[in-house]
This record gives C-alpha cells, sequence and structure tokens, in this order.
C-alpha cells in the first residue's frame, strides 16, 4: 500500500465504503462504471491513464471476508470481478514459460484448472491462495504446453523442466466459493440491505 494511502487512512478513518464503481474484467482490464453503467449492467468503460492503473494495481487487497477493493486515500472501492481477481498471462520466451499478473508481477503456480466453460486458472501456494483465469489470448499457448485427457477435462500443464502440473476439473459456477472471494461487492451489500 502506497504511503499516502497510509496516511489519508489515518487522517479520514471514517470514509464510507464504495461499492459497484470499478470492474476487473476477463482480460485483466480495470474499468470504471457509472451510474449508467451499472444500471445497464454493463462492463464499463476501460481505464487507460498509466499512473492510475499504478496506482489501482498497488492498492489492490482483500478483506477478511474475500471481497477485493482498492484502497483510494480513505475510501475503500470495492471491485466487481468478472470472474477471478487475478487475470494471468503466459508468455513463452526462449523455450521458457512464464506468467504474470494483471499487474505486471510474477504469477508463480502451484495447481492448474479446466473449468467446464474451457477456461483455465491457476493457484498459487500463497495462505489462502490466489486464483487467477488465464487471458483468452493465451489459450494458443497453455494447449502447446499442456496434454489434455480426450474429454478435455483433465490432464497436464508442462510448466517448467521437470514441473508439470496436473490439470483440474473445476466447475465455473463453484470458483468464487471454492477460493473463498466475493465476485459482487455490490450485490452482497444489496442483499444486506434487503
Amino acid at each position: 500500500m502506497d504511503e499516502i494511502v497510509r496516511q489519508a487512512l489515518a487522517k479520514w478513518p471514517n470514509v464510507p465504503h464504495c461499492t459497484g464503481w470499478l470492474l476487473l474484467d476477463r482480460r485483466g482490464q480495470w474499468r470504471m462504471r457509472d451510474d449508467a453503467a451499472q444500471a445497464a449492467g454493463e462492463l464499463g468503460t476501460p481505464i487507460r491513464h498509466e499512473a492510475l492503473l499504478g496506482f489501482i494495481n498497488r492498492n489492490y487487497e482483500s478483506d477478511a471476508d474475500g471481497q477485493w477493493f482498492f484502497q483510494n486515500g480513505p475510501q475503500r472501492v470495492y471491485v466487481e470481478l468478472t470472474y477471478t481477481p487475478w487475470i494471468v498471462r503466459l508468455h513463452a520466451t526462449d523455450g521458457a514459460l512464464r506468467l504474470t499478473d494483471h499487474s505486471g508481477a510474477a504469477f508463480e503456480p502451484a495447481q492448474a484448472y479446466l473449468d467446464d466453460e474451457g477456461g483455465i486458472l491457476f493457484a498459487d501456494d500463497a495462505s489462502p491462495a490466489r486464483v487467477a483465469a488465464l487471458h483468452d489470448h493465451d489459450l494458443e499457448v497453455f494447449a502447446n504446453h499442456a496434454s489434455l485427457d480426450d474429454a478435455a477435462n483433465g490432464g497436464v500443464f508442462h510448466w517448467r523442466d521437470g514441473v508439470d502440473l496436473p490439470v483440474q476439473p473445476v466447475a465455473r459456477a463453484d470458483v468464487e466459493t471454492r477460493f473463498g472471494f466475493v465476485a459482487s461487492p455490490a450485490a452482497r451489500a444489496a442483499a444486506k440491505k434487503d
């Protein structure tokens, strides 16, 4: 967390939280959602300002309930997730594979999953594990380094020399509960009001 954010939290500790206004899409883009986008159920407008993107990425965390948020100074802006809290890109350079998350940081997978819609997920060995969906543009790179069974519901991902990760099946509908995150803090807040 940025020092300026820590100082703002200390100075104004009781600023109300915000929900529904920030979304992380399936390709790792941050999107702003005004009232109209929220009402229409739209993803919102992609954020393109590099300094703002860096600020969001540095101050992106989760709370004890598994809700992901961006700490914007004294205000906690809860993030709507179109799938998982992290989106990763798979790169093959000079015969070596590497994964980076949507903030540009390295992501070291400990587990690999194939969901029932053909999506690939990775989880690291952190506690709790960070789960990340593979960007759909990288499915071919994944396929070039994986051996899937005929039913395409499992197999092996050849991550590094001597390191193969079993590809386990998972239902997309179960991912949120299985990995302990909240995909829609706005829906959760609305349900608490009812």
